[in-house]
């Protein structure tokens, strides 16, 4: 089988491998065929296919507990805090991938051992007209930086878009709720971050120095 390269000596995904990638066409996740670039890289990575795991790497492995074998055929699903986070963050990554062939964001995700933690996602669709269908995406644990905090999956909506720098007026039409519905749920962020301002809020939810 004929072997390409990427065309740059760095990873799609993280963009910080220091080997070429090795692409595989339609093998990317035959277990017989090594990418140590895949397998060492210091970033989680997957290989995921209709939005369940091929193959992982060991970094990946570690930031969610257990042996990368554990992950084959996992559905992506459970390791979301819930069936509407994946639903929801699907559907958005679905839009953004149809538009330019990628996505991230930050989310709320789930551990084996049942734990959350906040984690940036990052993702690449290697089939741009079927963004699903086969992509490789990275994972980083950030929640030495970003501590978590029980909230109500609206609560991580609006903490999520208000770390993006978005007015209450500009969330509530991305979520199809109030103005003041908006600024209810900042509230509720404030009491709970302890923070008296937004751009307290706002650093205390991005693990910036205060």
């Amino acid at each position: 089988m004929a072997l390409t390269f990427h065309p740059s000596n760095r990873c799609p995904i993280c963009q910080i491998c220091i080997h070429p990638l090795l692409i595989f066409p339609n093998s990317l996740h035959d277990s017989r065929m090594s990418d140590p670039a895949f397998e060492y890289a210091p970033i989680g990575l997957v290989e995921l296919e209709n939005r369940i795991i091929r193959r992982c790497n060991l970094q990946f492995a570690r930031t969610f507990g257990g042996e990368e074998a554990e992950y084959r055929n996992m559905p992506l699903l459970h390791l979301y805090p819930s069936v509407a986070d994946w639903e929801r963050i699907g559907q958005r990554g679905l839009k953004a991938m149809q538009d330019t062939g990628y996505y991230t964001d930050e989310r709320v995700m789930r551990r084996r051992d049942g734990d959350l933690f906040w984690c940036r996602a990052r993702g690449r669709s290697l089939t741009p007209d079927d963004p699903f269908r086969h992509g490789i995406w990275s994972f980083s644990d950030i929640s030495e930086d970003r501590p978590l905090v029980e909230l109500t999956t609206r609560e991580r909506e609006v903490a999520i878009m208000s770390c993006r720098g978005l007015s209450a007026k500009e969330i509530g039409v991305e979520l199809g709720l109030s103005y003041r519905t908006i600024e209810a749920y900042r509230a509720r962020l404030l009491e709970k971050f302890g923070a008296r301002k937004l751009p307290e809020l706002v650093a205390k939810l991005s693990g910036m120095p205060l």
